[in-house]
């Protein structure tokens, strides 16, 4: 919106006699406002990082370019938002799908979160909230019907769960779940190597698979946790939420997938300790068929 489109937002706003209705319409202009003035904070900080990076661009040279003083200049670099917010979206809300099952009695059947996806659930509660998000979680239940052709959605199931998921999927060549009689795997098929759980032999380790994959309907993309075992899919999460401003820096908001191995507690299910163990690869990598 231009100068001139504001003002002329801002004067309609004051012509309006109704004051429920000009409350409402004020109330949700200054919510469009400070949505838009967040993603602006954090898009001067990043480009300020940027140009501090470079040794031969001085704090003086940029205050000169802004009319600002040096030492504001390193005060906008070192706040408002995190750069790296913008790989978990814009805007203030952030919705989370969780896989689920109707469990309960005959009387009042419904939908249970595992004490896997409430921990995972936690911690991109407390994430979201560090960088200014509140996190909303939907459970998915069979036969697994979801939208995931919308925004700031992160996805933390297991791909047999939707059909639509396991659909998406297919536009990854470089990750694949696969099965044998052994059961679930993950094939890193940029390497030909295969990736099965230790929890198969009583270990308390598990795989996960992080990806930012393709929406349904083609405009944009959509953040995907998951694991051969439930504790991989928040094994996912840990290891996004821990080096999140690295995977930024590395892939910003093009798609990707990788597969990240995680330690975690068998009494508590909360995981420990979470490490990628292969490339942050792009979907045209890997075999095509």
């Amino acid at each position: 919106m231009d100068d001139w489109g504001m003002q002329e937002e801002i004067a309609a706003l004051a012509r309006i006699t109704d004051p429920w209705l000009q409350v409402r319409k004020a109330h949700d202009l200054v919510g469009q406002l400070a949505e838009y003035s967040t993603e602006a904070s954090r898009i001067r900080r990043e480009a300020l990082e940027v140009l501090l990076s470079d040794p031969q661009i001085k704090p003086g040279k940029i205050a000169n370019h802004l009319g600002i003083s040096r030492q504001r200049v390193t005060q906008l670099a070192n706040s408002g938002p995190k750069p790296e917010r913008a790989f978990l979206g814009k805007g203030t809300n952030l919705t989370m799908v969780v896989g689920g099952k109707s469990e309960g009695d005959k009387s009042q059947p419904g939908p249970v979160v595992s004490t896997d996806d409430l921990g995972g659930y936690r911690l991109l509660s407390d994430a979201g909230r560090d960088l200014g998000f509140t996190v909303e979680y939907e459970v998915l239940q069979p036969p697994g019907f979801v939208d995931l052709s919308r925004d700031n959605l992160l996805v933390c199931c297991g791909p047999r769960l939707s059909p639509l998921i396991e659909q998406s999927l297919r536009a990854d060549n470089a990750i694949r779940f696969e099965h044998d009689d052994d059961g679930w795997f993950l094939h890193d098929r940029v390497r030909d190597q295969i990736y099965r759980s230790p929890m198969d032999s009583g270990v308390s380790v598990d795989y996960g698979y992080l990806a930012r994959l393709p929406r349904v309907d083609g405009a944009g993309t959509y953040l995907y946790s998951a694991g051969i075992h439930a504790p991989g899919v928040t094994g996912g999460l840990h290891y996004m939420l821990s080096d999140l401003a690295d995977i930024y820096r590395n892939v910003r908001l093009n798609r990707f997938s990788c597969i990240v191995r995680c330690e975690f507690d068998p009494e508590t299910r909360r995981v420990l300790d979470s490490e990628r163990v292969t490339d942050l690869y792009r979907p045209e990598q890997g075999a095509t068929q």
